[in-house]
């Protein structure tokens, strides 16, 4: 593809990316891969500088709109990302707005003069929302949060994440799978907060090495594996992966329990639940147990079928539990523009069941590893503060305790916070994550009452 092409290309998805964000359609990384599946003529490269450049528009979408004002148009969009983003010349400019076969139409006078105009806007004069590039309406939300650090938090949230990886420990040690990173001319650095990972340099296409085929790395945000650790899954325990999603710390628990014991992975997605079955086989974790049902109805037929016979019995409940995603917007740019209201609260009261299912699992001295990749309070210590207030048989885990007990080191003093841990990329370096640990006390005014 010519820059031209790549250009008109980013317009074609930008345009299908805004018509999906007015009805809450699909996600952009789900538009770019149907996109370019008909596009067969796309190289590797193409497909690259495109999808960075549509994510580029998505990280500065608030910038953009308020600098362009009602002349803003999936063409200008994706001018003004390559003029004040990707910082390249008008002349540049006019070279890929170029009228050309496969390129955009030459500017119109009215859009040269609009794209100058916004090119002269002072960002001193931006809102905090816009100059964060994130909704007007978290505003008051993201400042109670992080106060007086959020325009260094909101920033690291706006740059593009690093590729991390774990070692499989049931078929390597960080060292070992280190080594043969390097021996596939691909460096790779230890994380500084999991025992297992690596954060590699560059953005190779790691799934096609033979270390990754042959199971000994999987691909895994550094806050996402020490989740996962949290849980502190020994071998022979009974555990429950709630939201298990595609699978990614269901394997960390396999390996955590060195394949003793059995892991029961549920979520109500089939269609994730099913990319969970060669992973599980690529990792050689051979003690998991997949249920697909709806795991936010806290009563009904198919707990009844698939979960009441561990009804008290498991030792960890690992809950990841869906939510806003406000942490992970280095990777999703597009999911902070679908968030709104009502899907928080749809969230958090999804949240609320969840985390009663989750009690109803867990034996006396067993533990509910409750996780977000939130930053919201909204769905983080005041779900758990409404948990304990209706479950007086739970008491918190401190985050520092649950820490050492799992990972064997002290954990960074910035991300504890009252009895939970806090994530996020401007002070760790991974995606944003919560992580409260809830203990089952071993014996209840309830279990006295049942006994």
């Amino acid at each position: 593809m010519t820059p031209a092409a790549r250009a008109q290309s980013a317009i074609e998805l930008i345009s299908l990316v805004e018509q999906s964000l007015r009805v809450q359609g699909q996600p952009a990384d789900q538009l770019i891969r149907s996109f370019f599946k008909t596009r067969r003529y796309a190289g590797a490269r193409d497909r690259a500088a495109v999808t960075e450049l549509v994510y580029g528009v998505l990280r500065r979408r608030a910038d953009w709109l308020w600098r362009l004002g009602t002349a803003s148009s999936p063409r200008l969009l994706v001018a003004i990302q390559y003029l004040l983003g990707e910082v390249v010349t008008e002349v540049e400019l006019a070279s890929l707005f170029d009228g050309s076969s496969y390129g955009p139409e030459i500017l119109k006078p009215e859009e040269a003069e609009s794209l100058q105009r916004a090119s002269q806007v002072s960002s001193e004069a931006a809102p905090s929302w816009v100059a964060g590039n994130y909704p007007e309406w978290l505003d008051p939300h993201l400042k109670a949060r992080f106060g007086d650090r959020l325009a260094e938090e909101i920033a690291a949230l706006n740059q593009r994440a690093p590729l991390d990886l774990r070692a499989n420990a049931l078929k390597a040690n960080r060292k070992g799978a280190q080594a043969v990173l390097v021996e596939a001319k691909l460096a790779a650095d230890p994380t500084p907060l999991s025992p297992l990972g690596l954060r590699a340099e560059g953005r190779s296409r790691v799934t096609g090495l033979a270390v990754f085929k042959n199971g000994l790395i999987e691909i895994q945000d550094e806050g996402s594996q020490v989740a996962a650790l949290l849980t502190g899954a020994r071998p022979g325990m009974q555990v429950v992966d709630l939201c298990a999603g595609a699978g990614g710390k269901t394997l960390v628990l396999s390996a955590s329990m060195q394949n003793k014991g059995q892991i029961y992975a549920a979520d109500a997605d089939r269609r994730r639940l099913k990319q969970m079955t060669p992973r599980l086989e690529r990792a050689g974790a051979r003690n998991v147990q997949t249920s697909c049902f709806d795991a936010a109805a806290s009563t009904g037929p198919d707990h009844e079928d698939l979960l009441s016979h561990l009804d008290g019995r498991a030792d960890r409940v690992l809950l990841d539990v869906p939510c806003s995603g406000t942490g992970a917007w280095r990777r999703n740019p597009d999911s902070k523009w679908r968030l709104t209201p009502e899907m928080l609260s749809h969230h958090a009261a999804r949240q609320d069941r969840l985390l009663a299912r989750s009690a109803q699992l867990t034996k006396p001295g067993g533990r509910v590893i409750y996780v977000t990749c939130s930053l919201l309070r909204e769905e983080n210590e005041d779900r758990i503060e409404a948990f304990l207030g209706s479950h007086p048989n739970f008491t918190t885990v401190a985050a520092q305790v649950a820490w050492t007990e799992a990972l064997g080191t002290p954990p960074p003093k910035s991300a504890i916070g009252q009895d939970f841990l806090f994530l996020t990329p401007h002070q760790h370096g991974t995606d944003g994550f919560f992580v409260a640990v809830l203990e089952r006390n071993m014996v209840s005014e309830s279990d006295e009452v049942s006994n």
